[in-house]
Protein backbone atom coordinates (compact mmCIF):
# COMPACT_ATOMS: atom_id res chain seq x y z
CA UNK A 1 0.00 0.00 0.00
CA UNK A 2 1.02 3.59 -0.27
CA UNK A 3 -0.10 4.35 2.84
CA UNK A 4 1.68 3.46 6.09
CA UNK A 5 0.53 0.10 8.67
CA UNK A 6 -0.25 0.14 11.70
CA UNK A 7 -1.03 -2.83 12.79
CA UNK A 8 -5.86 -13.41 12.47
CA UNK A 9 -8.38 -13.88 10.39
CA UNK A 10 -10.53 -16.28 11.87
CA UNK A 11 -12.81 -18.92 9.90
CA UNK A 12 -16.56 -17.45 9.93
CA UNK A 13 -19.04 -17.24 6.92
CA UNK A 14 -17.71 -14.24 5.16
CA UNK A 15 -20.36 -11.88 6.23
CA UNK A 16 -18.68 -8.70 7.06
CA UNK A 17 -21.85 -7.58 9.31
CA UNK A 18 -22.55 -10.63 11.00
CA UNK A 19 -20.89 -10.77 14.59
CA UNK A 20 -20.23 -13.65 16.65
CA UNK A 21 -23.03 -15.40 18.93
CA UNK A 22 -21.69 -13.91 21.78
CA UNK A 23 -19.08 -11.98 23.33
CA UNK A 24 -17.40 -14.78 24.06
CA UNK A 25 -16.93 -15.82 20.73
CA UNK A 26 -15.05 -12.51 19.41
CA UNK A 27 -11.19 -12.17 18.76
CA UNK A 28 -9.87 -10.83 22.32
CA UNK A 29 -8.92 -6.90 21.85
CA UNK A 30 -11.16 -5.64 19.44
CA UNK A 31 -12.57 -2.41 20.67
CA UNK A 32 -14.49 0.52 18.33
CA UNK A 33 -12.62 3.05 16.68
CA UNK A 34 -12.07 5.74 18.56
CA UNK A 35 -9.24 8.40 17.41
CA UNK A 36 -8.70 9.44 13.81
CA UNK A 37 -5.32 9.93 12.26
CA UNK A 38 -3.95 10.66 8.47
CA UNK A 39 -3.34 7.51 8.17
CA UNK A 40 -6.18 5.87 9.03
CA UNK A 41 -8.32 8.60 7.29
CA UNK A 42 -6.75 7.91 4.16
CA UNK A 43 -7.59 4.13 4.90
CA UNK A 44 -10.95 4.52 5.25
CA UNK A 45 -11.17 6.97 1.94
CA UNK A 46 -9.56 4.41 -0.46
CA UNK A 47 -10.84 1.20 1.18
CA UNK A 48 -13.33 0.94 4.25
CA UNK A 49 -12.38 -2.75 4.55
CA UNK A 50 -9.12 -2.11 4.48
CA UNK A 51 -9.61 0.18 7.61
CA UNK A 52 -11.73 -2.64 9.48
CA UNK A 53 -8.83 -4.95 8.44
CA UNK A 54 -6.14 -2.65 10.39
CA UNK A 55 -7.77 -0.92 12.92
CA UNK A 56 -10.69 -3.30 14.55
CA UNK A 57 -9.37 -6.93 12.93
CA UNK A 58 -5.92 -6.08 13.17
CA UNK A 59 -4.66 -8.28 10.73
CA UNK A 60 -0.60 -8.39 10.38
CA UNK A 61 0.75 -7.29 7.19
CA UNK A 62 4.22 -8.36 5.48
CA UNK A 63 7.13 -5.80 6.75
CA UNK A 64 7.86 -3.37 3.76
CA UNK A 65 11.38 -2.64 2.95
CA UNK A 66 10.37 0.66 1.39
CA UNK A 67 8.55 1.36 4.70
CA UNK A 68 11.36 0.29 6.91
CA UNK A 69 13.97 2.62 4.94
CA UNK A 70 11.94 5.41 5.40
CA UNK A 71 11.45 5.02 8.83
CA UNK A 72 14.69 4.68 9.11
CA UNK A 73 15.54 7.60 7.35
CA UNK A 74 12.83 10.16 9.68
CA UNK A 75 15.01 8.55 12.26
CA UNK A 76 18.15 10.28 11.05
CA UNK A 77 16.45 13.81 9.98
CA UNK A 78 15.37 14.01 13.30
CA UNK A 79 18.56 12.75 15.10
CA UNK A 80 20.81 15.17 13.15
CA UNK A 81 19.37 18.02 14.86
CA UNK A 82 20.58 16.89 18.21
CA UNK A 83 23.91 17.71 17.23
CA UNK A 84 25.32 21.64 16.90
CA UNK A 85 24.44 23.36 13.60
CA UNK A 86 27.66 23.23 12.59
CA UNK A 87 28.00 19.22 12.88
CA UNK A 88 24.99 18.95 10.87
CA UNK A 89 26.43 17.49 7.46
CA UNK A 90 25.84 14.91 4.87
CA UNK A 91 29.01 12.83 6.62
CA UNK A 92 27.58 13.06 9.45
CA UNK A 93 24.18 12.11 8.44
CA UNK A 94 25.09 9.44 6.68
CA UNK A 95 27.20 7.52 8.89
CA UNK A 96 23.40 7.38 11.67
CA UNK A 97 21.96 5.38 9.52
CA UNK A 98 23.39 1.87 10.03
CA UNK A 99 22.75 2.70 13.61
CA UNK A 100 19.55 4.11 13.19
CA UNK A 101 18.43 0.48 11.38
CA UNK A 102 20.25 -1.23 14.41
CA UNK A 103 17.90 0.56 16.86
CA UNK A 104 14.83 0.01 14.87
CA UNK A 105 15.87 -3.99 14.32
CA UNK A 106 16.31 -4.27 18.21
CA UNK A 107 12.85 -3.09 18.74
CA UNK A 108 11.49 -4.96 15.95
CA UNK A 109 13.02 -8.05 15.25
CA UNK A 110 11.00 -9.48 12.67
CA UNK A 111 12.36 -7.19 10.17
CA UNK A 112 15.39 -9.17 9.76
CA UNK A 113 13.42 -11.40 7.44
CA UNK A 114 13.36 -8.52 4.71
CA UNK A 115 16.98 -9.67 4.16
CA UNK A 116 16.45 -13.42 3.85
CA UNK A 117 17.46 -15.67 1.20
CA UNK A 118 15.31 -18.36 0.39
CA UNK A 119 16.93 -21.06 2.19
CA UNK A 120 16.70 -18.58 5.17
CA UNK A 121 19.89 -17.39 5.31
CA UNK A 122 21.12 -13.80 5.68
CA UNK A 123 21.91 -11.42 3.17
CA UNK A 124 24.79 -9.46 3.43
CA UNK A 125 24.36 -7.89 -0.24
CA UNK A 126 20.59 -7.18 0.01
CA UNK A 127 21.45 -5.25 2.87
CA UNK A 128 24.20 -3.25 2.17
CA UNK A 129 22.34 -1.91 -1.02
CA UNK A 130 19.16 -1.22 0.95
CA UNK A 131 21.13 0.58 3.73
CA UNK A 132 23.01 2.70 0.49
CA UNK A 133 19.83 3.60 -0.74
CA UNK A 134 18.49 4.74 2.35
CA UNK A 135 22.14 6.85 3.08
CA UNK A 136 21.20 8.38 -0.74
CA UNK A 137 17.91 9.68 0.12
CA UNK A 138 19.55 11.49 2.97
CA UNK A 139 22.18 13.12 1.43
CA UNK A 140 19.62 14.20 -0.41
CA UNK A 141 17.70 16.31 1.71
CA UNK A 142 21.04 18.29 1.80
CA UNK A 143 20.01 19.32 -1.54
CA UNK A 144 16.64 20.87 -0.58
CA UNK A 145 17.24 22.46 2.58
CA UNK A 146 20.63 23.51 5.05
CA UNK A 147 20.52 21.78 8.51
CA UNK A 148 23.00 24.28 9.40
CA UNK A 149 20.40 26.90 8.84
CA UNK A 150 17.52 25.86 11.11
CA UNK A 151 16.44 24.87 14.53
CA UNK A 152 12.93 23.05 14.61
CA UNK A 153 10.87 24.02 17.51
CA UNK A 154 9.61 20.86 17.89
CA UNK A 155 10.66 17.08 16.05
CA UNK A 156 8.11 13.85 15.64
CA UNK A 157 5.69 15.95 17.45
CA UNK A 158 2.36 14.19 18.87
CA UNK A 159 -0.30 16.01 18.52
CA UNK A 160 -3.72 15.69 19.93
CA UNK A 161 -6.86 17.60 19.83
CA UNK A 162 -10.82 16.93 20.44
CA UNK A 163 -13.15 17.83 17.75
CA UNK A 164 -16.58 19.16 19.62
CA UNK A 165 -19.89 17.29 19.01
CA UNK A 166 -18.45 15.12 16.30
CA UNK A 167 -20.19 11.80 15.31
CA UNK A 168 -23.34 10.51 15.96
CA UNK A 169 -23.82 10.67 19.66
CA UNK A 170 -21.90 13.90 20.08
CA UNK A 171 -19.38 12.70 22.03
CA UNK A 172 -16.67 14.71 20.00
CA UNK A 173 -13.95 13.28 17.40
CA UNK A 174 -10.18 12.89 18.67
CA UNK A 175 -7.70 13.67 16.22
CA UNK A 176 -4.03 12.44 16.59
CA UNK A 177 -0.89 12.15 14.69
CA UNK A 178 2.77 12.77 14.85
CA UNK A 179 4.22 15.73 12.94
CA UNK A 180 8.33 14.83 11.28
CA UNK A 181 9.10 18.77 11.88
CA UNK A 182 7.42 22.27 13.07
CA UNK A 183 9.45 25.24 12.41
CA UNK A 184 8.69 28.73 14.09
CA UNK A 185 9.55 32.30 13.19
CA UNK A 186 10.41 34.71 15.63
CA UNK A 187 7.00 36.36 14.86
CA UNK A 188 5.08 32.99 15.39
CA UNK A 189 4.39 31.74 11.68
CA UNK A 190 4.59 28.39 11.50
CA UNK A 191 6.05 25.95 9.37
CA UNK A 192 5.02 22.26 9.40
CA UNK A 193 7.04 20.09 7.56
CA UNK A 194 6.59 16.43 5.98
CA UNK A 195 9.27 14.31 4.83
CA UNK A 196 8.51 11.62 2.39
CA UNK A 197 11.14 8.99 0.73
CA UNK A 198 9.70 8.51 -2.55
CA UNK A 199 9.05 10.77 -5.36
CA UNK A 200 6.80 13.55 -5.64
CA UNK A 201 3.26 13.24 -6.75
CA UNK A 202 1.72 14.13 -10.84
CA UNK A 203 -0.38 16.90 -9.96
CA UNK A 204 -3.19 15.46 -10.15
CA UNK A 205 -2.59 12.96 -7.39
CA UNK A 206 -1.14 15.16 -4.73
CA UNK A 207 -4.35 15.74 -2.87
CA UNK A 208 -4.08 12.50 -0.43
CA UNK A 209 -0.52 14.05 0.33
CA UNK A 210 -2.09 17.34 1.31
CA UNK A 211 -4.65 15.95 2.96
CA UNK A 212 -2.42 14.67 5.42
CA UNK A 213 -0.30 18.05 5.65
CA UNK A 214 -3.82 20.32 6.37
CA UNK A 215 -4.98 17.51 8.91
CA UNK A 216 -2.01 18.36 10.67
CA UNK A 217 -2.90 22.10 10.35
CA UNK A 218 -5.95 21.50 12.02
CA UNK A 219 -4.82 19.83 14.55
CA UNK A 220 -2.19 22.77 15.17
CA UNK A 221 -4.59 25.55 14.32
CA UNK A 222 -7.14 23.88 17.01
CA UNK A 223 -4.27 23.41 19.49
CA UNK A 224 -2.27 27.35 19.21
CA UNK A 225 -5.00 29.33 17.66
CA UNK A 226 -3.07 30.38 14.55
CA UNK A 227 -3.19 28.71 11.49
CA UNK A 228 0.01 27.80 10.57
CA UNK A 229 1.86 29.65 7.35
CA UNK A 230 3.11 27.23 5.53
CA UNK A 231 2.79 23.30 5.01
CA UNK A 232 6.25 21.49 3.76
CA UNK A 233 6.48 18.12 1.87
CA UNK A 234 10.23 17.61 1.15
CA UNK A 235 10.51 14.22 -1.53
CA UNK A 236 13.69 12.88 -1.28
CA UNK A 237 12.86 10.42 -3.37
CA UNK A 238 13.14 12.92 -6.62
CA UNK A 239 14.19 16.04 -5.12
CA UNK A 240 11.15 17.95 -4.91
CA UNK A 241 10.00 20.41 -2.44
CA UNK A 242 5.83 21.20 -2.41
CA UNK A 243 4.42 24.20 -0.27
CA UNK A 244 0.99 25.16 0.35
CA UNK A 245 -0.45 28.14 2.51
CA UNK A 246 -3.38 27.14 3.90
CA UNK A 247 -6.39 29.39 4.68
CA UNK A 248 -8.78 29.57 7.57
CA UNK A 249 -11.82 28.53 5.69
CA UNK A 250 -9.92 25.62 3.88
CA UNK A 251 -9.34 23.81 7.32
CA UNK A 252 -12.90 24.53 8.28
CA UNK A 253 -13.65 22.71 4.97
CA UNK A 254 -11.16 20.00 6.33
CA UNK A 255 -12.83 19.84 9.61
CA UNK A 256 -16.32 19.93 8.44
CA UNK A 257 -15.03 16.40 5.63
CA UNK A 258 -13.60 14.77 8.99
CA UNK A 259 -16.65 14.95 10.63
CA UNK A 260 -18.24 13.34 7.80
CA UNK A 261 -15.56 10.96 7.97
CA UNK A 262 -16.04 10.07 11.13
CA UNK A 263 -20.13 9.28 10.96
CA UNK A 264 -19.50 7.24 8.52
CA UNK A 265 -16.84 5.45 9.91
CA UNK A 266 -19.25 5.32 13.03
CA UNK A 267 -22.35 3.91 10.93
CA UNK A 268 -19.93 1.06 9.82
CA UNK A 269 -18.68 -0.20 13.28
CA UNK A 270 -22.30 0.07 14.56
CA UNK A 271 -23.52 -2.06 11.33
CA UNK A 272 -20.56 -3.88 10.61
CA UNK A 273 -20.88 -3.48 6.91
CA UNK A 274 -17.66 -2.38 6.15
CA UNK A 275 -17.57 -2.86 1.55
CA UNK A 276 -14.37 -3.02 0.28
CA UNK A 277 -13.83 -0.14 -2.56
CA UNK A 278 -11.13 -2.20 -5.57
CA UNK A 279 -8.68 0.53 -6.71
CA UNK A 280 -5.03 -0.06 -8.59
CA UNK A 281 -3.68 -0.29 -5.02
CA UNK A 282 -5.30 -3.43 -4.43
CA UNK A 283 -2.05 -5.36 -6.11
CA UNK A 284 0.23 -4.16 -2.84
CA UNK A 285 -2.56 -5.12 -0.14
CA UNK A 286 -1.88 -7.67 2.24
CA UNK A 287 -5.32 -9.05 2.70
CA UNK A 288 -6.54 -10.26 -0.88
CA UNK A 289 -6.78 -13.54 0.69
CA UNK A 290 -9.72 -12.15 3.05
CA UNK A 291 -11.19 -9.66 0.65
CA UNK A 292 -14.07 -11.00 -1.26
CA UNK A 293 -13.42 -8.57 -3.90
CA UNK A 294 -10.36 -11.37 -4.91
CA UNK A 295 -12.45 -14.44 -3.26
CA UNK A 296 -11.79 -14.03 0.02
CA UNK A 297 -13.50 -14.71 3.35
CA UNK A 298 -13.38 -12.13 6.07
CA UNK A 299 -12.72 -13.03 9.55
CA UNK A 300 -16.21 -12.79 11.55
CA UNK A 301 -16.84 -9.50 12.92
CA UNK A 302 -15.83 -8.94 16.14
CA UNK A 303 -17.48 -5.86 17.70
CA UNK A 304 -21.40 -5.92 18.27
CA UNK A 305 -23.72 -5.18 15.79
CA UNK A 306 -26.09 -2.49 17.20
CA UNK A 307 -27.62 -0.91 14.05
CA UNK A 308 -28.69 -0.92 10.48
CA UNK A 309 -28.66 1.16 7.77
CA UNK A 310 -31.50 3.10 6.72
CA UNK A 311 -33.70 1.03 4.33
CA UNK A 312 -31.53 -2.04 4.38
CA UNK A 313 -33.56 -5.14 5.94
CA UNK A 314 -30.82 -7.78 5.91
CA UNK A 315 -27.31 -5.17 6.50
CA UNK A 316 -25.31 -8.76 6.65
CA UNK A 317 -25.53 -9.89 3.06
CA UNK A 318 -25.51 -6.66 1.63
CA UNK A 319 -22.36 -5.95 3.29
CA UNK A 320 -19.23 -6.39 1.11
CA UNK A 321 -20.79 -4.20 -1.42
CA UNK A 322 -19.11 -0.96 -2.56
CA UNK A 323 -18.48 2.36 -1.56
CA UNK A 324 -17.44 5.43 -2.74
CA UNK A 325 -14.76 7.69 -0.90
CA UNK A 326 -16.16 10.38 1.52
Amino acid sequence: MGIATEETAGSGDGQAGQAPESAAERPSGAVRPAALSPSRAGDFMQCPLLYRFRVIDKLPEKPSAAATRGTVVHSVLERLFDAPAAERTAPRAKGLVPGEWEKLLAARPELAELFLREDGSHDGDRLATWLADAERLVERWFTLEDPTRLEPADRELYVETVIDDAGSAGTGLKLRGFIDRVDVTPTGDVRIVDYKTGKAPAPQYRDGALFQMTFYALVLWRLRGRVPRRLQLVYLGSGDVLTYDPAEAELLAVERKLRALWEAIELATDTGDWRPRPTKLCGWCDHQAVCPEFGGTPPPYPLPVVAQRAGRVAPVAAAQGRMDAV
